[in-house]
């Protein structure tokens, strides 16, 4: 009987060694005549256990991790192909105290299926979605998306069926669904693991887009750093066409949608929507002025939706199980779930999808488990470079996009880096300004300018000179910063100094002369 050996081929694991486990796996089952076959499956998003291996015993997946090269002739010994006890034995994985609590709605298949085989897609729950929507009036397929809550999980929080309507009920010869997968913001990695272990609920996602909207062109839009997400997700394109799940006659419907992969360059502004047409239209990746709107005037002055990768990737399972259903997660106006990626200092980093509500001190403390370092959190900046710190006090915040709001934060992409007591809040807060001034496309003053004067006033509260006349300057540049940027790039900075400023006062205060000489 053949056994199946799952060895993630995630860029976090690769980074931790998963080709060399690869190798020594293929080496072990030639050496030893065992019948077995070798999966690449996409991350768990248990980052601290990756490489993650596994092996399927009587239709349970028994996980071995984190597992090195160096290991896998004894973990052979010890009965890997059948389950067989080890010290990095780890049991069931979907028993795993932090698999088994999530619940994974966009996130059921990665790390489950092989990524690139749409039988194993198929027979896990896909294409159901893009069944229905075939079979649907565009106008009911944008309703049930609208009546779902679901928002742009980019970071805007835009409801998405308002989006889709916009472009469905606008005018055009041709309109167009673009994918932003370019995810540039530190400590976020769930568009890319989509992309490398679940791409078919992308394309499932952009092909209901395109058939709600009237779009017949679809484009996923990458960043450069991402070379296997753009290498899976081309390869799965091409399998998607091939299997007439997108191409001329979506699963035979009569509908037309294509898709095409393009890369990005790297500039992180492109992650805002109109420098990102621009960019693919072959200009300089800059910032449009709006309107119009590009649900009115797009892609090559088209009506276009752009919705990032977790949105559009949670849209199958919307149209699969209905609105109802996934709206009943959530709280308030954020419905639905989110994947959290926990990242920094942090015991258990990794992606921890969830229905919207948990407080931002479970998710660190219970869920992360704390500092990787056992020393106290100080920090926690949400929602990317320009994402608020929260202190401590403030851990009672539910995930949520008001309720961060109220407290001058935002969720952003969901991503969440931790800090512990020796981090310089001054130094963050300068390393906002210098990360603005790096990534400006430069179009509008108060970001181009804004920014290189926030840089210097750190330095100078940093150095004891006027330390009150420069954080009241400092302050003021990123009030104009906030209220007169083009775009969320300069509007934004403003958020993780501020926050900085106001937590953690003490950081910003002249170091006394006693410290100072010692």
């Amino acid at each position: 009987m053949s056994v199946t050996i799952y060895v993630p081929r995630d860029a976090a694991a690769l980074a931790l060694g998963a080709e060399k486990v690869a190798e020594a796996v293929t080496q072990e089952i030639a050496a030893r005549g065992i019948d077995a076959k070798i999966v690449r499956n996409g991350s768990r998003g248990m980052f601290w256990l990756e490489p993650l291996v596994e092996v399927e015993v009587s239709g349970e997946r028994i996980g071995y991790g984190p597992v090195k090269a160096k290991d896998v002739a004894a973990l052979f010994d010890a009965g890997l192909a059948s389950g067989g006890e080890h010290a990095l034995c780890l049991g069931e994985v979907e028993g795993l105290p932090f698999l088994k609590e999530q619940t994974r709605l966009t996130f059921a298949r990665c790390g489950i299926v092989d990524p690139l085989s749409l039988k194993d897609y198929e027979a896990h729950g896909g294409l159901a979605g893009l069944r229905r929507a075939a079979a649907m009036a565009p106008a009911d397929v944008v309703k049930e998306v609208t009546d779902s809550g679901l928002r742009g999980r980019g970071g805007a929080g835009f409801p998405t069926g308002i989006k889709w309507k916009t472009v469905l009920d606008a005018a055009g010869d041709r309109k167009y669904i673009v994918c932003n997968a370019d995810e540039g913001d530190s400590g976020t990695f769930a568009d890319r693991m989509i992309m490398e272990g679940d791409p078919f609920v992308l394309i499932e996602g952009m092909a209901i887009a395109g058939l709600a909207t009237g779009a017949t062109k679809g484009f996923i839009y990458i960043r450069s750093e991402y070379p296997h997400a753009v290498a899976t997700m081309t390869e799965a394109v091409e399998i998607a066409c091939e299997a007439g799940m997108i191409g001329d006659s979506v699963l035979s419907s009569g509908r037309a949608f294509d898709i095409e992969v393009r890369t990005g360059a790297g500039a992180y502004v492109c992650g805002e929507e109109t420098s990102l047409l621009n960019s693919l239209e072959g200009k300089r990746g800059v910032v449009r002025a709006k309107p119009p709107l590009p649900a009115h005037k797009g892609l090559f002055a088209c009506p276009t939706v752009i919705n990032n990768v977790i949105s559009l990737a949670s849209v199958p399972v919307i149209l699969d199980k209905g609105a109802v259903f996934y709206r009943d997660f959530g709280m308030g106006r954020s419905r639905g779930t989110i994947p959290l990626q926990i990242a920094g200092n942090v015991k258990h980093g990794g992606l921890y999808e969830t229905a919207f509500g948990l407080s931002l001190g479970d998710i660190v403390d219970r869920i992360g488990g704390g500092t990787a370092t056992g020393r106290p959190v100080k920090a926690v900046q949400v929602g990317g470079p320009l994402g608020a710190y929260f202190p401590r006090t403030l851990f009672d915040t539910p995930f949520d996009y008001e309720a961060f709001a109220a407290k001058d934060g935002l969720i952003g992409h969901a991503g969440i880096v931790i800090f512990d007591d020796t981090v310089d809040m001054l130094k963050q807060a300068r390393f906002a300004m210098e990360f603005c001034a790096v990534e400006s496309c430069g179009k509008c003053t108060p970001c181009r300018i804004g920014s290189t004067r926030g840089v210097e006033t750190a330095d100078k509260i940093a150095q004891g000179i006027e330390p009150e006349k420069n954080r009241a300057l400092l302050a003021d540049l990123c009030n104009t910063m906030k209220f007169g940027s083009l775009c969320a790039l300069g509007g934004f900075t403003p958020y993780p100094v501020t926050s900085a400023m106001t937590h953690f006062p003490d950081d910003f205060a002249p170091t006394p002369l006693i410290e100072a000489a010692e």
